[in-house]
């Protein structure tokens, strides 16, 4: 699959070939959802366990008389009613992590790409900015029309100057290549893509 390349300022930049094995996969919505779905469940955070009464060091011993001191029966001081005792109904751990086979995070994520591929992909031949500065990238990103949730992903590591400008600019995120999933790439409206990021997804599934 041949697209076109530009310059971050929208000058052409001359053509690359992308290949089908991972932008011309068809999508599956089934596939899709069961990537996002374990990574979003792999995100969730879990409440911090209290102790409840079986929990705590305290002895089990009766430790007054049943009857006769003018107090209420009592039979340990792990109860929740004594200072020091369990929590009563309190937070329990919980575990929310999915397992998903290696190959389906694989298919899931050519897939997403591939979706893009066929609207919403833009490819950069890098994000060298002559003007690093937040005003003159959001004039180039209305000049190139990209509007709404952006996501840059660049080669081994983001380009600093990029980054920087960027970082004030609502709904544009970015992320080096090895940070590319599928729920990111599918909940922003554009794709952009550098030359190195190209390279990089393209050798980890080949290689």
């Amino acid at each position: 699959m041949k697209v076109k390349v530009q310059k971050i300022d929208g000058k052409a930049s001359g053509d690359i070939e992308l290949n089908d094995g991972v932008f011309g996969v068809e999508p599956r919505a089934d596939i899709l959802h069961r990537v996002v779905t374990w990574q979003l469940e792999n995100r969730r955070g879990t409440a911090r366990p209290t102790r409840e009464r079986s929990d705590v060091a305290r002895t089990g011993a009766k430790f007054g008389r049943q009857k006769g001191s003018g107090n209420a029966r009592h039979g340990d001081r792990g109860a929740p009613i004594f200072i020091g005792g369990g929590k009563a109904h309190g937070a329990r751990k919980r575990e929310f992590e999915q397992s998903l086979n290696k190959k389906i995070r694989a298919l899931g994520l050519k897939m997403a790409l591939s979706s893009k591929a066929k609207d919403g992909l833009v490819v950069v031949d890098s994000l060298e900015l002559a003007d690093v500065k937040t005003k003159a990238l959001k004039g180039h990103f209305e000049k190139n029309g990209w509007s709404g949730k952006v996501l840059v992903i660049d080669g081994e590591s983001v380009n600093d100057g990029f980054k920087k400008a960027a970082g004030n600019l609502p709904g544009v995120n970015v992320l080096p290549a090895m940070g590319a999933n599928v729920y990111d790439i599918l909940k922003h409206d554009t794709l952009v893509l550098t030359k190195d990021a190209i390279e990089k997804l393209e050798g980890r599934f080949n290689g």
